[in-house]
């Protein structure tokens, strides 16, 4: 089962140090949140993962092998981040949906947005016309279409109702049960108990462990 271990790693921005000596394993098979103070850094986090953002200090591994030695493309395939505010590449939805995979068929880009809380009818539904949620959804089934080990997801339900949040619920809890890996940050303290198999606090420059969840599935 893959993992991505943090070790030792610091950001700083000029002469500020968002945070330091960050040292965590995230293993497959869990959902892990990272919660904390608005400027704790942990949008910059996540964005580290997948190398959107560089640590100042430390460095960080997938499956015990150093992320800058792998190819960019490829780490970004296999760690999918889905941004708060989704950026979208295409006129429509299902060309959305093929942009890391282009032989996927209607049949399969329909089952990626049911299982990102979209029905079908979607596919063919113009980007520019989307909401902010109903994008972020297609973006994070853009994500599930290139078979990613850990999706990092920021602030997943932000600007999701009840019944969109309880899909993303559904979904993380299918990726983990696969052995994925999800790594997410969210405000939404409910959303929080519901999915984290553990939960981080980000705040004073520093990580530390809040608790595991592991009996909220009993």
């Amino acid at each position: 089962m893959h993992s991505i271990v943090l070790e030792q790693v610091g950001v700083d921005y000029g002469p500020t140090t968002i945070f330091a000596d960050v040292s965590v394993r995230l293993p497959g098979g869990r959902c892990t949140a990272v919660v904390g103070p608005s400027g704790a850094g942990k949008t910059t986090l996540l964005r580290l993962l997948n190398r959107l953002a560089e640590p100042t200090s430390g460095r960080i591994l997938l499956d015990d092998v150093p992320i800058t030695e792998l190819d960019v493309l490829d780490l970004r395939r296999r760690v999918g981040l889905v941004p708060q505010r989704a950026t979208l590449l295409t006129d429509v939805v299902i060309d959305e949906l093929r942009v890391g995979r282009a032989e996927l068929t209607e049949s399969q880009a329909g089952e990626l947005l049911r299982r990102a809380g979209l029905p079908k009818t979607f596919l063919h539904r113009r980007c520019d016309e989307l909401s902010g949620g109903e994008a972020q959804r297609v973006c994070l089934a853009r994500e599930l279409a290139v078979g990613p080990q850990a999706l990092i997801l920021d602030e997943p339900t932000s600007a999701l109702d009840e019944a969109a949040a309880g899909a993303v619920a559904d979904l993380i809890a299918e990726h983990t049960r696969d052995g994925g890996s999800v790594v997410l940050v969210s405000h939404d303290s409910g959303f929080v108990g519901r999915v984290a198999d553990e939960v981080l606090l980000l705040g004073g420059g520093g990580l530390s462990r809040l608790g595991a969840h592991d009996d909220r599935k009993a």
